[in-house]
């Protein structure tokens, strides 16, 4: 039988998965999704995502796909993943797609928020979605650093070991401070793609700057290094969002 391509695109707070891929222990979001897929369609379904998130990572449109002998109506499926899945995991949407449609592989570009909540009180209310930093950022300075990130570079000083990507070069598009409101700010990038770790690693050193603690010419010898070694611990998970996939 003909198999279909279902495209779906996914909203999730990932406070208590261990990221998106099936794991030995603990839930995922790849779990969640596959096992009341094949409570609905009756057969076993692998979901392909653009990209695995982290545990904790959020995303505000993940994308991903899968193939189905089914031949349940998507809006029916929308409808009956939404119903049975936790309400921290919802269906925005769902369509049909080209047979050649691959939710990782097609991918053209990636964007990414990375939130910081820069004030002396914590709030509660967003320990799961901000990295709390108390001294104030200077964030001008980390807004020059970020920008000289734009373009082709060799990320291998940001990129955790581990890492499947055999190429350390990614074309950066965007980075930078987009939004600053109160103690609020917001950290955009958008890039082809990313390595492991690489938004975490990269804000966790430009916060460094944003501290006094490195200074523009460090973190650009930094990036030209090729050196994991050189750049300084990653950001916490919780502050991350992937915001869109293009296609």
């Amino acid at each position: 039988m003909v198999q279909r391509n279902i495209k779906m695109i996914l909203a999730y707070d990932g406070s208590r998965y261990r990221g998106w891929q099936r794991q030995k222990e603990g839930v995922t979001i790849q779990q969640s999704v596959e096992d009341r897929l094949q409570m609905i369609l009756q057969e076993p379904v692998t979901v392909i995502a653009s990209g695995r998130t982290d545990a904790g990572v959020h995303a505000m449109a993940q994308v991903c796909h899968f193939r189905t002998a089914s031949r349940l109506g998507v809006d029916a499926i929308r409808r009956g993943l939404n119903a049975l899945l936790p309400e921290d995991i919802f269906v925005g949407q769902i369509s049909q797609v080209a047979a050649d449609f691959h939710a990782r592989y097609s991918s053209k570009r990636k964007r990414y928020e990375y939130r910081i909540l820069n004030c002396e009180d914590r709030d509660p209310f967003q320990r799961h979605y901000a990295w709390h930093i108390r001294p104030p950022l200077d964030v001008g300075e980390m807004s020059q650093c970020l920008s000289t990130l734009e373009g082709i570079h060799d990320f291998s000083s940001f990129r955790s070991t581990g890492s499947g990507n055999t190429n350390p070069v990614r074309t950066v598009y965007k980075a930078g401070i987009c939004r600053r409101d109160g103690g609020g700010v917001r950290i955009l990038f958008e890039a082809d793609g990313f390595l492991r770790h690489m938004v975490r690693n990269i804000v966790g050193t430009v916060a460094e700057v944003g501290l006094g603690r490195i200074d523009r010419p460090e973190f650009e010898a930094i990036l030209l290094a090729k050196d994991r070694r050189r750049a300084s611990s990653k950001a916490p998970p919780q502050g991350l969002f992937l915001v869109e996939v293009r296609y």
